[in-house]
């Protein structure tokens, strides 16, 4: 069934029932609808067609929800935009995917300009910005009720999940409906291990267009309540949790490292679920989470280019690795309903239990492709024959677990977030002086990651640490600046001359600290 349809169902079941609450308000299930049948009538009146991609820059809030689910009604792509990144990010994903509106929250005004100028439908919510935006509120407003929903297929588009190719070009996966709907039956019967139910609370605690957002569609069928929280530290998120009796959450590793080091930290009594994702997370963390927060951890595994849950670590995997399988708390878990794994070596052919290979998958997760892949040779993976290779390396054990052991690719996982280092070393080398850099991630108990560079001179020339993290301050946002950064006379080369970021690892880990920011 398409996206809109589940609404449409929820409403006529749930009526009065709370669905969201946030910084702006609350909805039931019927007044969500309404509103969100009145913003997609609204869309289109204003010339929007299905299938053009709009545009979606708005904090955590019933908004976003309202838009996501409006987009979908009306059948036009939504194409979410991270608040973390900033005017020449967003400008670049806009012409890349060819985006006609914007729905933005005013609050981004300031930094919007130029990209609302090359658009042709911009649409505030919050107090009004300044040009020729409509209103968020007169649209719904003055919208006529009970537009038809858009007959969606099931593999119409539904929107552009954005990361940075190789090179830092923006890279969109395409999701269709089927695959958004294939991902809230899975996080419903694998990491939920069922419908929630009515009394349920789930908490939006980390951006809903990141992993809490997978969890929208879950609790919106089973007609349980969602709370949504700005940009909350792990105070309020303890506090939340323990005054409004959450029962579900999701949090990177980061978080939940907050979470420990609280003055009180204490048990979340009411939780029946803590998910964790994005990152791996140290076994000493796991135990100490279990033992001070809740033994109810969940750990899933996925892609932006395959819609999480891929893999799932249960609650009963969680609880036999803290009693005796440690093993298990390295694993990324099972495969989940409608997913098929396998590993294969450089050739392409699947390999046995045990032996290490990229990790491919196939199944009603996995991206149709790239928007406008023709001619590109940076976007690092590819579909074939209905599989898609991930670019992780990994092996498979018994019932079917997956373990993951590298990466093929030198991406950075930081906090959650994605961190190309090819984006980081340009601006690094950028700066008159230094010759090469070499960006890389070190391991950290609390993102995971952390982001370090380590750079030569060009000769005659002496660039300090502190420089090259002043610049990198100024050209980045912030989860992509290096944390730490070291002047060496030469990079260390592998066999074939190029960089060996293993041993610029080793290099950064072992020796002597540079500059730190």
């Amino acid at each position: 069934m398409p996206l809109s349809l589940l609404l449409e169902r929820a409403a006529a079941r749930f009526g009065d029932r709370v669905a969201v609450e946030g910084p702006d308000g609350t909805r039931t299930f019927a007044g969500l609808a309404d509103r969100v049948s009145r913003l997609a009538s609204a869309l289109l009146a204003l010339g929007l067609r299905p299938g053009e991609r709009v545009l979606e820059l708005q904090p955590n809030g019933c908004g976003s929800i309202e838009s996501d689910l409006a987009l979908a009604w009306a059948g036009l792509v939504r194409v979410p935009l991270n608040p973390r990144l900033g005017p020449r990010e967003w400008e670049g994903i806009a012409g890349d995917c060819g985006a006609r509106a914007l729905l933005y929250d005013a609050a981004f005004a300031a930094e919007t300009g130029a990209l609302r100028d090359g658009l042709d439908v911009t649409v505030a919510s919050g107090e009004r910005g300044s040009g020729r935006e409509h209103s968020r509120e007169d649209l719904i407003r003055d919208a006529q009720p009970g537009l038809p929903r858009f007959a969606s297929s099931l593999d119409d588009l539904a929107g552009l999940a954005y990361s940075s190719g190789t090179t830092g070009r923006p890279k969109g996966a395409m999701r269709t409906h089927r695959n958004r709907i294939a991902a809230a039956l899975a996080m419903t019967q694998e990491v939920l291990g069922g419908p929630p139910g009515p009394d349920a609370v789930f908490l939006h605690a980390g951006p809903v267009i990141h992993t809490s957002g997978l969890f929208v569609l879950p609790f919106l069928m089973s007609g349980a309540r969602q709370l949504l929280l700005g940009h909350a530290g792990a105070a309020e998120i303890a506090g939340t949790v323990r005054a409004r009796g959450v029962t579900h959450t999701a949090l990177v590793p980061t978080m939940i490292a907050r979470l420990l080091d609280l003055p009180d930290a204490g048990p979340l009594a009411s939780l029946r679920m803590l998910a964790y994702a994005g990152a791996p997370m140290p076994e000493a963390h796991i135990r100490r989470a279990a033992e001070a927060l809740t033994p109810r951890l969940v750990q899933y595994y996925g892609l932006v280019e395959a819609m999480p849950p891929l893999t799932v670590l249960d609650e009963a995997d969680h609880a036999r690795g803290l009693r005796d399988r440690p093993d298990l708390l390295r694993s990324a878990g099972r495969p989940c309903l409608a997913v098929e794994l396998r590993v294969v070596d450089g050739d392409g052919v699947p390999v046995g239990a045990g032996v290490d290979g990229e990790v491919e998958v196939r199944g009603d997760p996995v991206m149709p492709g790239y928007w406008r892949a023709a001619g590109r040779e940076d976007l690092g993976k590819a579909v074939a024959g209905g599989w898609l290779r991930t670019g992780d390396i990994g092996r498979l054990g018994d019932g079917g677990r997956l373990w993951l052991t590298d990466r093929k690719n030198d991406m950075i996982i930081t906090g959650g977030y994605n961190v190309y280092p090819r984006e980081i070393e340009d601006v690094v080398t950028g700066l008159g002086g230094v010759a090469q850099a070499a960006a890389v991630g070190l391991p950290d108990p609390g993102w995971g990651q952390r982001v370090a560079v380590a750079y030569t001179c060009a000769p005659g020339y002496a660039v300090g640490p502190e420089e090259v993290l002043a610049r990198c301050r100024a050209a980045l946002p912030s989860h992509k600046r290096p944390k730490q950064a070291r002047h060496v006379p030469v990079l260390p080369l592998n066999a074939t001359g190029k960089i060996s970021r293993r041993d610029v690892v080793r290099l950064l880990t072992e020796g002597p600290g540079g500059g730190t920011g």
